[in-house]
């Protein structure tokens, strides 16, 4: 015989649920860094700013992925660039920090 029980949680006022738009947020965030390439051009920027030519260095692709990748991770706010005369910087937001944080915490 099955016996099933009830949640009794409110979702209205209980703080047991996320919002869809959360969900929605994390499933984004979750989606660009699934990505092996985004994942290392995350963690290269996490010790310092890079430009795409130093970001080619580092990672082997093709300056034409990594612009596509960088272009991914600035949508969701994860990076940002900072020109440097003729050059871009790239680095990690505050939210890029703690995304990278975060994924550390898990592997470790």
């Amino acid at each position: 015989m099955f016996i099933s029980k009830r949640c009794n949680c409110n979702p209205k006022t209980d703080n047991c649920c996320r919002s869809n738009k959360d969900i929605s947020k994390l499933n984004q965030i979750f989606t660009v860094v699934s990505v092996k390439s985004r994942l290392e051009i995350l963690f290269l920027l996490k010790s310092k700013s890079h430009c795409v030519c130093d970001i080619t260095t580092h990672t082997k692709m093709s300056q034409s992925l990594i612009s596509h990748h960088l272009a991914d991770l600035m949508k969701l706010n994860l990076i940002e660039g900072k020109r440097e005369g003729k050059f871009i910087d790239y680095y990690l937001t505050d939210k890029g920090e703690k995304v990278v944080q975060a994924l550390e915490s898990i592997i470790s």
